[in-house]
């Protein structure tokens, strides 16, 4: 009996390590001329004020399905000091050896951490943090920019620090104009600063949807329903030097709770190469109902809602195309206007794909009639 249950207690134990052992793959599809990268920038573990060894994360991030991370432990920061005495780029050189084994692009990266202003700011890229532990900020972002950093302004809306409005401080733009600050995360756990996305449109600043993680990520994100915010990179290869291209590039997009975040031209082209769209003539014509089938082979639900009347034909005001799914659009001629009608043309705002606050991408569908 005890043999019995010590070979039941093997097996459950291997099929606990090989389902722990499976990767979500995260399908949001490639653009023209780039592949998509899913990161997280900002994530911290022991060797400041996490509470994961720095190889966990790397699982996690395997777990989960994402192409890149930074390690950024805080530099000034560091409440586990009494039982974990180290210097700032341990926490890279722990977990660099099994992300390599696990294609995980790590990027050595720290936290400056100082009060508001100029508040947190991530420094990537780099390649001794221990430098970059001096008492002066401005001394340590230099240094920072020395090695070659990029530097992003984290969680600026942070109620720690920003309790009543959220400001753009004066040390801010002066940060900007010495190209110390490239780059604000626009989403910071799981609260969104829309005045982060309003000054990133308007300095030139590259955006940025970090988890900002502490605990174990599952503790975080429900990661069967839901995942963590993430930034999408466009890169032209999928290397590290690859990825910095693009942070300098503006190429990003922030992927947080089913929602898009980035310029318009990048969540456009994301939309049309997520949905395909059965486009045989229609033949559509007066007082006629039609459908079109649109799949959508994305994870992401696009919610859309009709930004203009079309003419010739009526289409619904309001469409859910769900990740995986196909859905039959129908379309129902209103005028004879539509008998000799080329193409039909739909006008919808794809509302959880975020350009400016309050302001969601318009798509144009051409559907084949003639």
């Amino acid at each position: 009996m005890r043999l019995k249950n010590l070979f039941l207690l093997i097996l459950l134990t291997h099929t606990f390590i090989l389902n722990a052992q499976q990767r979500k793959e995260i399908r949001i599809p490639d653009i023209p001329g780039y592949v998509t990268l899913k990161c997280d920038f900002h994530i911290h573990t022991v060797f400041s004020d996490g509470s994961v060894w720095p190889t966990v994360r790397v699982e996690e991030a395997w777990l989960e399905g994402l192409d890149a991370i930074s390690i950024t432990d805080h530099i000034e920061y560091l409440p586990h000091s009494a039982d974990i005495i180290a210097d700032h780029n341990r926490s890279y050189e722990i977990a660099l050896p099994l992300a390599e084994s696990k294609n995980i692009i790590l990027i050595q990266g720290t936290e400056i951490t100082r009060d508001m202003p100029p508040g947190h700011l991530n420094a990537l890229f780099i390649k001794n943090a221990n430098l970059l532990d001096r008492e002066n900020v401005n001394d340590a972002l230099r240094e920072a920019k020395s090695q070659g950093a990029f530097i992003i302004w984290n969680h600026p809306g942070w109620k720690n620090q920003q309790p009543d409005t959220t400001l753009w401080w004066e040390e801010h733009t002066i940060l900007r104009q010495n190209n110390l600050l490239h780059g604000i995360e626009v989403v910071n756990e799981t609260s969104y600063y829309p005045e982060a996305l309003i000054w990133a449109n308007t300095k030139n600043l590259t955006i940025f949807g970090n988890s900002d993680i502490h605990s174990p990520i599952n503790m975080q994100y429900d990661l069967i329903r839901s995942h963590r915010p993430m930034t999408l990179v466009f890169a032209k290869e999928r290397t590290k030097s690859s990825i910095k291209e693009a942070l300098i590039g503006h190429r990003t997009v922030i992927y947080f709770d089913n929602k898009l975040i980035g310029k318009a031209r990048y969540l456009e082209l994301l939309f049309f190469e997520s949905i395909s769209i059965n486009n045989l003539p229609m033949n559509l014509k007066n007082q006629d109902s039609k459908s079109v089938l649109i799949t959508n082979n994305s994870d992401i639900d696009y919610d859309l809602e009709l930004a203009q009347p079309s003419i010739g034909f009526e289409c619904p005001e309001k469409i859910k195309l769900k990740a995986h799914h196909s859905s039959l659009i129908e379309l129902t001629g209103n005028s004879d206007e539509v008998n000799n009608m080329k193409n039909l043309r739909m006008v919808y705002s794809v509302t959880n794909m975020i350009t400016e606050p309050e302001m969601a991408l318009n798509v144009t569908f051409e559907i084949t009639n003639r």
